[in-house]
């Protein structure tokens, strides 16, 4: 198969080589719809075709606001991008202020929402959006222009020489997108990605994944297709002929996965740790032998490598997988290749116990600016290893700067800030992108991130604190969900942690405890506040003196995207937590 120059190549590639019947398929009142190769790119044409005619010209940028992933979230990917037009995901979950800021910014000249509420955030912003000419809508909202209609408007093909020859004039190096970053500070920044720096970080990726296009794969598609990880994995998928299917929501998961029984699945860490804690609760409502025979299997899985197990713990574990493992195996549709992890830290307990289950979870690292990939494990070949996320991709240049910084160089490396030459510079000084992450990379060439630099602190003492190292262990206990280690320029580290209350009231209701029923009584439980004492002094003995948390606050609210304290890829907002909890930052430091 010839490699894609542009991202609209890949569909026409794929026609020509690999078509697919199920290309792209979303469930349409019930009923998974199939959209074929031939025609994902002819609705993709008429929509060029729609476009130009409503006068939308090379360099225009489009705006798209999906709740949910969808065939005509590509449709109109393809069709904005193959007439030179730029297509700008934006997050649907953030603020309306940020709507108006990055359509502004971007000086969007229509904008593609997909339902109601996406409709009405925006609208609450529209007067003061002087670029915004019209907005439509995959679904059908009452006043709004329906992308439909857009379908209709590109039907006579009479100007598909235009579209042709806008095609030709485009090369690898012309800018494709804006992909606004969910800053966990400040206004997002506008990165802008070309079709190289994406077609770079798909065929680079494409190496790392156990694909053969003859296999006919299947992907379940829900992390959101706005962020960079799942939209240049769509593109990956596309160009691997690997039928992609779109979840309908977090709460449907389960069931879509038995009727798709995917091979291949992007998540976040989230995800695989709520997973976790569901088989866990399950496991530990059963009785007698089968509850020994789970916890056993469990303990197993914790002690699980990769490569060179031994004969005994490989016998151990073949039992465990008939006995335990084959029930998580069909949870998840029982056809699963891969899963690979992004956007954040992954336990490597988790990763050692889903990988015992014969559930091949790999770990992945890199950002926005990166398109995203700069390394991923992969089971083949010795290439993975556990705690760390893997070796980089053979097409990016990595290496550590003397304060341990991670730069890094490739094709896959953004134009720059669009609008922000300062901040450009600043993030590519002396030919590399500086990440802003801390890590190393061992003898054998796998990448391990310790934490973000701008996130390190220290403590009046002069100690630095490494914050996300300390969560991320922290979070391995079943009573901590969210936690933010606090304290620079104080004396000690300290910690505002939010309980995983489902879990803290079935261990209640387990041990007779009367704990109260609301978050705000549960908070304020001295069996709950000394349960989770004893967790976090339990946990410190994994760190240095200076680095262990001496003090923590609870907190009542569920830590969420809506409420402010995270990004919309589930990063802390730390300076807004911080805000949010000035009373318990004095109560911790002052009194």
């Amino acid at each position: 198969m010839i490699n894609p120059t542009r991202l609209f190549d890949i569909p026409y590639l794929q026609n020509q080589e690999f078509p697919l019947e199920d290309a792209l398929v979303t469930k349409v009142n019930g009923v998974w719809q199939k959209t074929s190769t031939q025609e994902y790119i002819d609705k993709a044409n008429a929509v060029s075709r729609a476009l130009l005619r409503l006068g939308i010209k090379k360099n225009d940028k489009i705006a798209v606001i999906s709740s949910n992933n969808q065939t005509k979230w590509n449709i109109a990917d393809i069709g904005i991008l193959q007439i030179g037009a730029q297509n700008v995901p934006i997050y649907p979950t953030i603020a309306a202020e940020d709507y108006h800021y990055i359509l502004s910014h971007s000086e969007s000249v229509y904008c593609i929402v997909s339902d109601q509420e996406v409709y009405d955030k925006l609208i609450s912003v529209k007067e003061q959006l002087p670029f915004l000419k019209d907005i439509y809508s995959f679904d059908v909202i009452e006043g709004c222009k329906n992308f439909d209609e857009l379908l209709a408007l590109g039907m006579d093909s009479g100007n598909q020489d235009e579209v042709d020859n806008l095609k030709s004039s485009i090369n690898e190096n012309h800018l494709a997108t804006l992909i606004y970053t969910s800053g966990t500070t400040g206004k997002p920044k506008g990165v802008m990605l070309s079709h190289k720096n994406i077609l770079a970080n798909a065929l680079g990726s494409t190496e790392r994944v156990p694909f053969k296009r003859s296999d006919r794969y299947r992907s379940l598609s829900f992390l959101p297709i706005c962020h960079v990880f799942e939209r240049m994995l769509i593109y990956l998928y596309q160009y691997n002929a690997v039928s992609i299917y779109y979840a309908e929501s977090i709460d449907k998961m389960g069931e879509n996965l038995k009727e798709v029984k995917p091979n291949v699945m992007t998540v976040v860490p989230r995800l695989l740790e709520k997973v976790y804690d569901k088989i866990f609760t399950t496991g530990s409502a059963l009785t007698g032998i089968k509850k020994k025979i789970f916890f056993w299997a469990l303990e197993l899985g914790f002690k699980y490598e990769p490569y060179e197990r031994g004969f005994f713990y490989n016998l151990q574990l073949n039992i465990a997988r008939k006995l335990v493992f084959k029930k998580w195996q069909e949870a998840l549709g029982g056809e699963i290749k891969i899963i690979v992890s992004g956007s954040a830290a992954l336990q490597p307990r988790l990763t050692r116990v889903f990988n015992a289950a014969g559930i091949p979870v790999v770990e992945g690292y890199g950002l926005t600016e990166t398109s995203p990939v700069i390394a991923v494990n992969d089971r083949r070949n010795k290439g993975m290893k556990i705690g760390t996320v893997g070796r980089p991709l053979s097409n990016v240049e990595v290496k550590i700067a003397e304060d341990g910084e991670i730069l890094c160089k490739g094709s896959n490396i953004m134009i720059g800030y669009y609008k922000d030459e300062e901040k450009t510079q600043e993030a590519m000084q002396g030919g590399y992108f500086h990440t802003g992450d801390i890590g190393d990379i061992d003898k054998e060439g796998f990448l391990r991130i310790t934490d973000r630099k701008k996130e390190m602190f220290k403590t009046s003492g002069g100690k630095y604190i490494a914050p996300q190292m300390i969560e991320n262990t922290m979070k391995q206990s079943r009573f901590i969900e969210q936690i933010m280690v606090i304290g620079e320029g104080e004396k000690m580290p300290a910690a505002f942690i939010q309980p995983n209350f489902e879990f803290v009231k079935e261990w209640a209701k387990r041990k007779g405890l009367t704990i109260g029923k609301t978050n705000e009584d549960i908070i304020k439980s001295k069996e709950v506040i000394e349960r989770i004492k004893e967790e976090v002094e339990s946990i410190n003995n994994k760190f240095g003196k200076w680095e262990q948390i001496k003090k923590f606050e609870l907190t009542p609210e569920v830590w969420s995207i809506e409420n402010e304290h995270l990004t919309p890829t589930l990063k802390l907002k730390r300076r807004v937590i911080l805000n949010k909890y000035k009373d318990l930052y004095e109560k911790i430091y002052r009194n």
